[in-house]
């Protein structure tokens, strides 16, 4: 594996440990905010459980999920465009503050088409904040090792709130799912107050400023970004990537069940992967943070692919681990390091563009891929594990820069 080229900003680039020492206020009050985020998003994961236990359908309930799957690729769109536009801190406001209120009276609505509507409304709000989080990280850094280090801590905090989240929402699903999305409300507004109070955005300098009043001149928005080769290369990866991830969550626990394993099973394997995540996924950042980014993330989309498909091959515990360990060292390589690749491509002025993008390709691959990899179950199973492992070699692919651009980049300065 190659070693990264010099970092091109002008500054002198730390290691990863010393760029995580170093890393500035607005990192840690972002991810701090993330954290509280997390911690109350109980919505998604108990809404299917909340309309079954209402006596709807498991039709019905799939059919509000993808409703606000939909309304999460326009959010991620509507925020890329909001964050370059007024701001990443009132852009991380606007959608605490607008997912906050219709997630406090889901539990008091009634017939389903307004359920569908209001929780579509809440798909679009709740993914609005994410371009601009994404964007104070970029703004607050400028080297590479610092956006590792900046999207790790990041990361980091997204799950331990998700972790935690997931056990809170359990007790307070138990006894009164009023109580849990009044609480899931009550989370989004605290993110919005510690953004709102703490957060600053970055000071623009005097060649910002003037590289702004051009760039309004002649600003095509979202196409202007897809006339990026490199950046529609790397979303394409994005989709094919995280339908292979997402089988985890389809797959997987239909595998189980198949091979006469239970519930239990499943919650093991998958609480191996998120301890595994908790654990390892700083220090594994920082191991690859030396080589380069391409190849780091062709490694880790090629080992979740083969390590998901070989799921189709193992039936017991101790192998079933052995797979879930090799697909979470990929997910482990990969996650941090493509949102600073991400970041390396982005032109100054449109950062929130490129991370709504980023974020609209991540949700259409996690959206697609539970209808594509079940309906690919249904006709076999062998059908599907070698789908995902052909979709994980495409995804290896696509992260390898192309052979021009390669040798560029490994040319020394004159």
């Amino acid at each position: 594996m190659s070693i990264a080229p010099p970092d091109r900003s002008g500054v002198d680039e730390p290691r990863f440990r010393d760029a995580l020492r170093g890393l500035p206020g607005r990192v840690w009050i972002i991810s701090l905010g993330i954290l509280v985020n997390q911690v109350g998003n109980f919505l998604p994961v108990f809404i299917v459980l909340y309309l079954t236990e209402r006596g709807y359908s498991a039709g019905a309930a799939g059919f509000v999920l993808g409703v606000s799957g939909l309304g999460k690729v326009l959010g991620n769109a509507v925020g890329g465009h909001l964050a370059d536009k007024i701001g990443r801190r009132w852009t991380i406001v606007l959608s605490a503050v607008t997912t906050s209120g219709p997630t406090a009276i889901v539990p008091f609505l009634g017939p389903l088409p307004i359920i569908v509507s209001v929780v579509g409304l809440i798909g679009v709000t709740s993914q609005i904040y994410r371009p601009a989080a994404a964007a104070v990280l970029l703004d607050s850094v400028a080297t590479n090792q610092q956006r590792l280090a900046a999207f790790g801590v990041f990361r980091f905090a997204m799950n331990i709130g998700a972790a935690l989240g997931g056990v809170i929402g359990g007790v307070l699903a138990s006894t009164s799912y009023a109580e849990l999305f009044l609480g899931n409300a009550a989370a989004c507004l605290l993110f919005g107050v510690v953004v709102a109070v703490l957060l600053r955005d970055a000071p623009q300098t005097r060649a910002d400023q003037d590289d702004a009043d051009t760039q309004a001149d002649r600003d095509v928005g979202y196409r202007q970004a897809l006339a990026d080769r490199t950046l529609v290369r790397f979303l394409l990866m994005t989709v094919v990537a995280e339908f292979v991830y997402i089988q985890s969550t389809v797959g997987l626990p239909l595998h189980v069940s198949d091979v006469g394993l239970t519930e239990r099973d499943f919650g093991l394997l998958i609480g191996l992967n998120g301890l595994s995540v908790l654990v390892l996924e700083l220090p594994i950042t920082g191991a690859v943070s030396r080589y380069r980014p391409e190849y780091v993330l062709a490694i880790g989309n090629l080992l979740i692919g083969v390590g998901l498909a070989l799921t189709g091959f193992t039936t017991g515990m101790v192998l079933l681990s052995a797979t879930v360990l090799m697909w979470t060292l990929g997910e482990m390589m990969s996650s941090s390091v493509a949102n600073a690749y991400l970041g390396s491509l982005t032109p100054p002025r449109m950062v929130g563009r490129y991370q709504g993008l980023y974020g609209a390709a991540y949700t259409i691959g996690t959206g697609a891929g539970p209808l594509i990899g079940g309906a690919v179950y249904a006709i076999g199973p062998w059908a599907l594990w070698a789908l995902v492992g052909a979709a994980g070699l495409l995804a290896a692919q696509l992260c390898l820069p192309r052979r021009r651009a390669a040798s560029t980049a490994d040319e020394p300065d004159s």
